[in-house]
């Protein structure tokens, strides 16, 4: 921090004693103001640590740190925002480098200070020109040229759930345009290198999430600079990306953006999880946050109003890529009812091959008395989001099908010697769940229903004529198809969305020969 002495600033104080003592005397509250004094700093803050305080809740105009007095006043752009910052903080505790710090309303009405300090002048504007939109001037960026690297090396500890590229981006481009994203696996840890476009953006990031969790009680965030100043990016995949080059190639073997994707780079790196109409892009909302491990330690991930609170893994990789804005709230059944069945066709069976896309099935029930209707069981009510958010509306067997939350808590085995039709299957202990093993790369490849199949475990005596003729026999016209380099996968295009439904159904773990059995999923990628 910066000795107003020292700055050229006036010398501000509201009265109150040393705000690193422990004296119990309070100041008399003062009314709202779009001034705000923060007491109990450490001694080692910087004024871009106490503006990080402010960013989420709008513009920061002017600040003042007392460095003999561990405190500091931050103006914001409106009372409003002001408001916002005291309600949220009086709710939880906010830390500065793992110190909880006081804010209160000043008495001082806005901040009347020497704009002789070119170093707090640089980073107020660098501030300004990344909440306007735009970038920092060439003379901020040479202020600012001391400061730290765009580039932060990112390591995920405790990982109990893969964390995608996609989530990454989307969790950290709220502090600033991300420009690039390199993820990697060393010493056994997934590592990322995730470059902004100002040193500014990194380091409010870094001070905003080191030591944070992605997910419930995992994925913690231990984040550092980088001694790179640049990434230098050959491919746009599920390991690398570059914002600004949306034409990049794939790269052998691994699968592309998808047009949409790839269209909605060039525009905003933001822009693929939407913007709360009427809001600045740094407001949060407290209802939206994934918890921490600490009860003080939440931090927003700017998921779009209706997002489950806390997501899941899989939920949560799925709504970061942009593709689905999840409904309903955390602690509702796992248990769905889908409805609208075409009963001369569904089986419990089939229903465990769509629904198994998005979470482990444990067991399924087709109504003895409307037998149009099904209830399924997920393992858990968040994969039961994900497959109702995904599946709802959905054509399977020539009907759009209707899935929504059951009220039941679980589904109801029949009786012993009861006969059922067999319209009720357990499948708890099926080899064929797909995320039954923690850190599967299935948490990876969760897309909606597409027209587009990405095929696995294919036997290398296998030929491309092979799968076109197993797939037009499932029902349907195979558009198009690709191998990947080592023949082990490959992807194919149905013409419709129905009948990749309807082949994945049919054909997923079908046995090709030699007990390898094929592997079938939707794909983000076209051909």
């Amino acid at each position: 921090m910066y000795n107003s002495s020292n700055s050229g600033m006036s010398s501000i104080s509201d009265g109150t004693s040393n705000g690193s003592d422990s004296k119990k005397l309070r100041v008399e509250e003062a009314p709202p103001s779009r001034v705000l004094h923060i007491r109990k700093l450490p001694n080692e803050a910087s004024e871009t640590e106490v503006i990080a305080l402010g960013l989420p809740f709008g513009k920061v105009t002017n600040i003042l740190t007392l460095k003999g007095k561990n405190q500091a006043f931050l103006e914001m752009g409106t009372e409003e925002a002001a408001i916002t910052m005291i309600n949220y903080y009086t709710t939880v505790t906010p830390y500065v480098r793992n110190v909880p710090v006081f804010i209160q309303y000043s008495n001082h009405k806005e901040l009347k200070t020497d704009a002789g300090n070119q170093r707090t002048q640089a980073v107020l504007q660098a501030v300004s020109a990344v909440q306007s939109g735009g970038s920092p001037s060439s003379d901020v960026q040479e202020a600012l040229a001391a400061a730290s690297s765009p580039v932060l090396r990112i390591i995920i500890d405790n990982m109990f759930y893969p964390v995608t590229l996609d989530v990454l981006q989307q969790i950290f481009s709220k502090f600033g345009t991300v420009m690039k994203i390199i993820t990697f696996t060393k010493n056994n840890q997934f590592q990322a290198l995730l470059q902004f476009s100002d040193p500014v953006n990194a380091q409010q990031a870094k001070l905003a999430l080191d030591g944070q969790n992605i997910y419930n009680s995992c994925c913690t965030l231990r984040i550092d600079f980088s001694k790179l100043v640049n990434l230098n990016v050959k491919y746009n995949n599920d390991k690398s990306r570059d914002y600004t080059r949306p034409e990049l190639p794939a790269g052998d073997g691994q699968p592309s953006l998808d047009a949409s994707v790839a269209a909605a780079f060039t525009k905003d790196s933001n822009s693929l999880l939407g913007k709360i109409p009427g809001r600045s892009r740094f407001l949060f909302f407290p209802t939206f946050f994934l918890s921490c491990c600490s009860p003080c330690h939440d931090f927003p991930v700017y998921f779009l109003p209706g997002a489950l609170n806390p997501l899941s893994a899989a939920a949560a990789a799925a709504a970061a890529a942009g593709r689905v804005a999840l409904a309903g709230q955390s602690g509702s059944s796992g248990v769905l009812l889908v409805s609208n069945l075409n009963e001369e066709m569904v089986t419990p069976q089939s229903l465990f091959t769509l629904f198994g896309v998005y979470g482990d099935v444990q067991r399924v029930k087709i109504l003895y008395n409307k037998k149009d209707s099904a209830l399924i069981q997920m393992s858990d009510a968040n994969q039961a989001q994900l497959a109702m958010s995904h599946l709802n509306g959905q054509k399977m067997y020539g009907k759009i099908i209707r899935v929504t939350l059951s009220k039941h808590q679980t589904v109801a085995l029949p009786r012993d010697g009861l006969d059922d039709q067999g319209l009720t299957k357990d499948f708890t202990n099926s080899p064929l769940h797909r995320f039954k093993k923690p850190g599967s790369k299935n948490f990876q490849n969760i897309f909606p229903p597409s027209a587009t199949l990405h095929l696995s475990n294919i036997p290398q005596d296998v030929t491309e004529d092979d799968l076109r003729l197993l797939f037009s026999n499932a029902g349907g016209t195979v558009k198009a198809f690709k191998f990947f380099q080592d023949h082990k996968m490959a992807l194919l295009q149905m013409s419709t969305v129905e009948e990749a439904i309807q082949a994945l159904i049919d054909l997923h773990n079908y046995n090709m020969g030699g007990n390898q059995h094929l592997r079938v999923s939707f794909s983000k990628s076209t051909i």
